[in-house]
């Protein structure tokens, strides 16, 4: 694990200044990946700037568990070929499709977590609660994802977590 020791007096400048700017947990994991090649759990990340005694500010309302994929109920579910081991055979959305990542330390107060980047690019934290419902988080104000995407990602994030027995 990272202690605080173990970061420059630069490193730790850069979390509060993003801290301060409204950057989320998600976003400061991969600011520090992308600036200074250090890879640090959501769980790390938290202890990290509890212990730098920085508070994330709330700015945003919370928001219901079902905003994000609300419009996606309606649409027609398109049963994906399988293959002989039960996994979809996808096709990736857009150009460079959507990518699904799981994490190795849950958030908390879900049952899993992770991270999902659409085939624009866009990256969001993503949670399953308890009570199976799906939560996305950490976009930018406003974004949306596209149909296509939310499909894949929803497929996509079914794919992982069979693999990792869920």
């Amino acid at each position: 694990m990272l202690l605080h020791m173990d970061l420059t007096e630069e490193q730790k400048q850069k979390i509060s200044e993003w801290i301060s700017e409204g950057l989320n947990l998600s976003r400061i994991q991969q600011r520090l990946n992308e600036e200074f090649q250090l890879s640090l759990t959501y769980l790390d990340l938290r202890f990290l700037i509890d212990d730098l005694n920085l508070e994330i500010p709330d700015t945003q309302p919370k928001p219901s568990p079902h905003d994000a994929l609300d419009s996606n109920a309606a649409a027609p579910r398109k049963e994906p070929k399988t293959d002989d081991a039960g996994f979809a055979d996808l096709e990736p959305a857009g150009q460079d499709g959507v990518t699904v990542e799981v994490d190795r330390v849950t958030k908390p107060g879900a049952v899993v977590s992770g991270q999902v980047t659409f085939s624009d690019g866009k990256s969001s934290a993503w949670a399953l609660d308890q009570s199976g419902r799906l939560m996305l988080e950490g976009a930018e104000e406003g974004y949306k994802p596209s149909q296509e995407d939310l499909q894949a990602f929803q497929q996509e994030l079914s794919r992982q977590l069979q693999k990792q027995g869920f």
